[in-house]
């Protein structure tokens, strides 16, 4: 199922990051893939939703944006490179396959250092933190590919999951942090019961066929 809006696109990973990777339906390559980020104005929204940036941030992100065009389109095509690259690099994990990762991690590692120069240590309540980005045009790239760093650098991607591809699934990735490790679908309301309906309706045709066929030799 397509969700109707970037407004209502599930977040259902686990982690910003991989929430980033889902931003299209399927997840998979093949025709007709459907792109929730297809404008300033969706990745603005998202990264809200995603809690990339918070409400204050958006408004300097907005202004930059509107100030000068073409940073927004600009920050939207670097926000799907490192979506690609990151998917890339969890698709070759998921594979058991790190050596075809490397062109994609490559570009993750250059996307990060142009960030982290955008970035400083700050006093925090607890201690100190890395602020990351301090340009508004390009806040939201440089947080997208701190997000991608963290998950592949300090997550636990024996936990990472698929909703599965070959089972009426979309290719959404998740953190599959259910007890038993269990879970198989990207949400049990979308992918889960349309593998469900799926499975149903090919067990009735199976049946109907397994009927015509015993009463064609009767």
């Amino acid at each position: 199922m397509v969700a109707p809006s970037v407004d209502k696109l599930p977040l259902v990973s686990g982690h910003p990051a991989l929430d980033l990777v889902n931003t299209v339906e399927p997840r998979l390559p093949v025709t007709g893939r459907h792109e929730h980020l297809a404008g300033p104005d969706d990745l603005l929204a998202w990264a809200q939703r995603a809690t990339l940036i918070g409400e204050k941030e958006a408004v300097a992100v907005e202004a930059a944006w509107a100030a000068d065009p073409p940073a927004g389109a600009s920050a939207l095509t670097a926000v799907h490179q490192i979506r690609e690259a990151l998917a890339a690099a969890l698709d070759a994990i998921l594979d058991s396959a790190p050596d075809r990762s490397g062109l994609a991690l490559d570009y993750l590692s250059l996307r990060w250092g142009a960030a982290a120069a955008r970035s400083r240590l700050v006093p925090d309540q607890r201690g100190v933190r890395l602020a990351v980005g301090s340009a508004p045009a390009e806040l939201i790239p440089d947080r997208a590919v701190a997000a991608a760093v963290s998950l592949l650098c300090d997550a636990d991607l024996a936990y990472l999951g698929i909703c599965p591809p070959g089972e009426h699934g979309c290719g959404w990735l998740f953190l599959d942090r259910s007890k038993n490790r269990s879970r198989r679908w990207c949400t049990m309301n979308d992918c889960g019961a349309h593998a469900k309906a799926q499975r149903l309706t090919e067990r009735r045709r199976a049946a109907r066929a397994s009927a015509v066929s015993h009463n064609g030799g009767s």
